[in-house]
């Protein structure tokens, strides 16, 4: 500021002396020229003594002009006027020449008042003639007075300036000193290149805005992730041109923004907007801007690498869920819809679907389809398709390797299969395809297909890999339902067929009976209907401990050894003893084998039912009890001994007895039905009665409601149920006569029995019946013991009963052509359907069933063949 003083002075007094010279040269010419163009000046020079008047009149111009001198003078320079007297006369000191011909000329000279500037100006006369000069002019004395004048004035105002500058620097030094912390101008500057380094040099765009909306700063990444042009600073935001409009709308409207991603161009962008506030209020923006496009595309390939694993995990839990080979393709193509494809078909060699091996070259039925939308065009399910061979579906089918058809408008081998079809996909907007086959085991079972619509790239290699994978998983599943299938189809065809598919005809009942086997694996259970003599009736329910061929196959052993020991009509008790000693040497017969050979265990509930006395023996074998629902609606487990499972030994069953009236329902049971996970026994079984709780329903309603009530969706064990409403043999229908033990009795006791069949419409039966009741009775006489008691029952057929006293029953033998006796049981077997004898605690009970009057081969033939004998 000092040396700005100094150069300021110096400038103004040098000014100050050149204005001053120049202004006294102004001022001595315009003097001069006044005073060579006043009225009467030429008039005067034409006088003998022009100085006496222009003396005076000179000097008194002189004083009023301001000026040093006024000479007016001849031609040859001789003066007429000077402020020295005794200079007039005298040669003027100057240059006229050039005022001679008529210029006006300043110069600078030492005359007589000493250094002077002075004008010489011409007086011309009327014809231009130059008739005298006028010279004035000041002493360079007093041009330099006036400077000196005015150079307090000018130190002054210097000193003032300096004053001021001194207190402004200061003011300004110290705001500086406070804003830039006391940092000196070296350290300022090595700041300012830091920044302007940092500011340019990094990976992320800054941007500063003022609160007008201008941009104040963008660096170099900034206007290369926006595109802005090199001059964008300082325009507004809304003139910047390339930038995009939703950044540019973001950057206006000052708000603070957190990591908010924005598209720019084919960018992604990373953005955070921050308020500045530098006097405090908002007055502008800083902005900082990333490029995530890299980040992104290597964070979309991990969730998508995420996704495919979660898919792929998914799938292992999800599909499998049941050894059911439609269900597991139902499975496959909902865990793929809609996170891989957005619609899967699932197509199964149709003998898989069976559980049998597929073959090669087989027709493919559709199982499966799953998708974002139900109206698409794709086949239906259960379509039997056979895909021709230039089909990626026949193709993998035959080979085994998935096949990516990743635009199937230019597919022509995809087309040929059905064309009207194959456009109809294509227009539907489904465009890509990957075609897997399911193979598991070497055995490819069938071809998944996945089809894309909704996304516009199509499938890829690696979409191809992930397909192979998901269905690679699948397929053992597949492969695992399969099997299962076919297992489970055999062990369901061997337990039906060994099962009764028709209950016997008999009237002592009315039966419902229902069976499914479990959805995990056939189990043993199993009931049956048997008729005995007498019309009575057996009912049987079993189980056998165990799932699988093995258990189906005891099931079958078991059931006809109970029919075998049933038709020696034995009581309950001795069945289960028997059946017990059977399971034993089962369990022996397996010993050293697979542990899967031994029955392991076996239960079994046996009850005998007669009509005519209404009174029903049973007895158990580890059983459940059986349930008793009475006419009136009654509900009750009967009290029965329990009993050992079959096949443990060393323990008597017992049997108990109990009257049933009429109508009454008598339900048997396995526990499948009753027991399951989520509910015990206990309350299976009090269900149970409420479901049987209505005597008004027949065997077949009550059976309905049991199974609404408790059979389970999907049951983890064989059910077995037996209902049966009983039945009675009234007394219309009941014969019966206590036999004297005597010979002649034999003859009343024909004729009675005739006369009795004739009140039932049977006398076609007599002859017969009196033979067989002739026989019967005199064996009890001859052979037996007291009391003899003779009984007929008129059902569908007739039973012919002989009671007595005695153990000892008779056997059917050919007799000699020599022996007087032995015929009699002959002639029984051969005019009787059936015939037998039955034990009781009282002794034994020989029967035998004659086929009623029109039955095929009924009694009329066999008598017939009886009598048709040769002439002696």
């Amino acid at each position: 500021m000092v040396l700005l003083a100094a150069g300021a002075l110096l400038a103004l007094v040098l000014q100050s002396r050149h204005d001053t010279e120049r202004e006294a040269r102004n001022r001595s010419v315009s003097v001069a020229q006044t005073f060579a163009h006043s009225l009467g000046l030429q008039d005067t020079l034409k006088t003998s003594d022009p100085s006496k008047t222009l003396q005076p009149l000179a000097e008194t111009t002189r004083k009023a002009a301001g000026v040093d001198f006024i000479v007016v003078m001849d031609t040859n320079g001789i003066r007429y006027s000077h402020p020295q007297p005794d200079r007039i006369g005298k040669r003027f000191v100057g240059t006229i020449e050039p005022s001679l011909k008529g210029q006006v000329h300043t110069e600078s000279v030492d005359g007589p008042l000493g250094k002077e500037i002075q004008a010489i100006v011409p007086v011309t006369g009327p014809d231009g003639k130059v008739n005298a000069l006028v010279s004035a002019g000041l002493t360079v004395k007093n041009v330099t007075g006036v400077v000196d004048r005015q150079l307090p004035v000018i130190l002054l105002a210097i000193a003032t300036g300096l004053a001021l500058a001194t207190v402004g620097t200061a003011l300004i030094s110290r705001r500086l000193r406070r804003q830039t912390h006391g940092l000196g101008t070296q350290e300022m500057t090595r700041m300012y290149e830091h920044h302007d380094a940092v500011l340019h040099a990094v990976r992320e765009g800054v941007l500063i805005t003022d609160g007008e909306g201008r941009l104040l700063l963008a660096n170099d990444e900034a206007k290369r992730l926006l595109g802005l042009p090199e001059d964008a600073d300082g325009r507004h935001i809304a003139d910047v041109p390339g930038l995009d409009r939703r950044m540019a709308d973001l950057l206006l409207s000052g708000r603070e923004a957190t990591d908010e991603v924005l598209e720019s161009g084919d960018r992604l962008l990373v953005v955070n907007q921050r308020p500045t506030h530098p006097r405090g209020r908002p007055e502008g923006a800083a902005i900082t801007i990333r490029d995530s496009t890299e980040m992104q595309v290597l964070t979309s390939r991990a969730e998508t690498a995420r996704r495919r694993l979660k898919l792929l995990y998914d799938a292992g839990g999800d599909i499998g869920t049941s050894l059911d080979v439609v269900r597991t393709a139902e499975e496959l193509a909902a865990v793929a819809v809609p996170r891989f494809a957005d619609f899967v078909t699932v197509d199964l060699a149709d003998q898989v679907i069976d559980g049998e091996e597929p073959r090669a070259g087989s027709d493919m039925r559709r199982t499966a389809v799953s998708g974002i939308r139900s109206d698409h065009p794709l086949y239906p399910v259960g379509r039997l398709i056979d895909f021709l061979p230039s089909t990626p579906q026949a193709r993998g089918y035959g080979t085994g390797r998935a096949e990516l058809v990743p635009h199937l408008a230019d597919a022509p081998g995809w087309k040929a299969q059905d064309p009207p079809r194959a456009q109809a996909i294509v227009d539907y907007g489904i465009h890509s395809l990957i075609a897997a086959p399911l193979m598991a085991r070497g055995v490819v079972l069938g071809v998944v297909n996945f089809w894309r619509s909704q996304k516009q790239e199509p499938f890829d290699e690696d979409e191809l890999s992930l397909a192979e994978e998901l269905v690679a998983r699948a397929a053992v599943s597949m492969d695992n339902a399969r099997r299962y299938t076919r297992e489970h189809a055999l062990a369901v065809t061997l337990q039906r067929s060994l099962l009764p598919r028709a209950l016997p005809e008999q009237s002592a009942m009315d039966v419902a009976h229902f069976y499914l086997p479990a959805q995990s694996g056939v189990g043993g259970d199993w009931f049956d209907v048997i008729p005995l003599a007498g019309c009575r009736v057996a009912l049987v329910v079993g189980d056998v401990v165990g799932h699988g061929l093995h258990a189906a196959a005891t099931m079958g052993r078991l059931r006809t050894a109970v029919h075998n020991f049933s038709s020696l009509d034995l009581p309950p008790d001795e069945i289960l003893a028997r059946l017990d000693d059977l399971v034993q040497r089962i369990d022996h017969d397996g010993e050293g084998d697979d542990v899967n050979g031994g029955v392991l265990g076996a239960t079994c509930l046996y009850a005998v039912y007669d009509p005519v006395s209404q009174r029903c023996t049973m007895a158990r074998a580890g059983h459940l009890p059986p349930l008793v629902v009475a006419p009136d609606g009654t509900t009750e487990i009967v009290e029965l001994p329990a009993g050992p499972p079959l096949g443990l030994g060393g323990m008597p069953f017992e049997t108990a007895e109990l009257d049933l009236a009429e109508g009454s329902q008598l339900v048997l049971y396995t526990d499948g039905l009753i027991e399951e996970r989520t509910r015990d026994i206990s309350e299976g079984l009090e269900l149970l009665r409420a479901a049987l709780s209505h005597p008004d329903r027949d065997p077949h309603e009550s059976c309905r409601a049991v199974l609404d009530m408790l059979l389970p969706p999907r049951p983890t064990d064989d059910v077995a149920l037996l209902i049966a409403r009983t039945r009675t043999l009234g007394p219309d229908r009941v014969a019966q006569w206590e036999v004297p033990f005597q010979p002649s009795a034999v003859g009343a006791m024909r004729n009675a029995a005739a006369k009795k069949l004739d009140e039932w419409g049977l006398t076609d039966l007599g002859f017969a019946t009196e033979l067989i009741l002739s026989e019967l009775i005199t064996n009890a006489l001859r052979h037996g013991s007291a009391p003899v008691r003779v009984r007929l029952l008129h059902d569908h057929n007739l039973t012919c009963e002989v009671w007595d006293g005695s153990s000892t029953a008779p056997h059917l033998r050919y007799a000699a052509t020599t022996d007087e006796g032995g015929r009699g049981l002959f002639l029984v077997a051969q005019l009787s359907e059936h015939w037998g004898t039955r034990y009781t605690p009282d002794g034994k009970v020989i029967w035998a069933e004659l086929a009623l009057p029109g039955a095929a081969g009924g009694t009329e033939a066999a008598l017939a063949a009886f009598l048709d004998v040769d002439p002696i």
